[in-house]
C-alpha cells in the first residue's frame, strides 16, 4: 500500500487501530460470558473449558491491545453495553431454566458465531500488515475450535 503524506499514514493507523479495537471490545465481552458461564454450570469439563476460553480471551485482548498500541493508538479498556444487557437477559433465562448446560452452550455458540463472521470479515482486509492477518487468523481459528468443542459438549449435555 502507497501513502501520497503523513496524513494517509496516520489515517491508516486509526482504521486498523479502529478495527482492532471493535475486535479488543468483543473478546473482553467474550471473557465476561466465559467468567459468566463458569458461574452456571455444574458439569466441571464445562467449567474447565470455559476457564480455558476465559484465559484465551484474556490473552487475545494482551494481544490486540499491544498492536493498538503499536499503531500509536489507545485500547479500548471497557466491555460493549450491549453485551451488559444480554449478559443480564441470558440470566434472567438462567433462572428458570432447568438445563442450565444447554442454556449456556446455547449462547456461549450464538456469541461466538457473531465474532467468528467478525474475524472472518475482517480477514478479508487485504490492507492488513501480515503480523495482524497472522494474529487474527489464530485468534478466528481458536474460536472456530471453541465453538466445535462448543457444539460437541451441548450434544452430551442435551
Amino acid at each position: 500500500m502507497k501513502f501520497k503524506n503523513e496524513n494517509d499514514i496516520m489515517e491508516f493507523k486509526e482504521e486498523i487501530s479502529s478495527k482492532l479495537n471493535e475486535l479488543l471490545v468483543k473478546n473482553m465481552d467474550a471473557e465476561k460470558v466465559y467468567s459468566n458461564a463458569i458461574e452456571n454450570v455444574q458439569d466441571d469439563r464445562l467449567k474447565m473449558f470455559f476457564k480455558r476460553r476465559t484465559t484465551d480471551r484474556s490473552e487475545f485482548g494482551k494481544e490486540l491491545r499491544t498492536e493498538i498500541l503499536r499503531y500509536g493508538q489507545i485500547p479500548e479498556d471497557t466491555g460493549s453495553l450491549k453485551e451488559t444487557l444480554s449478559r443480564n437477559w441470558t440470566s434472567l433465562k438462567l433462572s428458570i431454566s432447568s438445563n442450565k448446560e444447554e442454556l449456556v452452550l446455547n449462547e456461549a455458540i450464538k456469541f461466538e458465531e457473531g465474532i467468528l463472521a467478525d474475524y472472518n470479515e475482517l480477514l478479508k482486509d487485504k490492507t492488513l500488515p501480515p503480523t495482524i492477518d497472522d494474529l487474527l487468523l489464530k485468534h478466528r481459528n481458536a474460536v472456530q475450535s471453541a465453538i466445535n468443542t462448543e457444539k460437541s459438549y451441548k450434544e452430551l449435555v442435551v
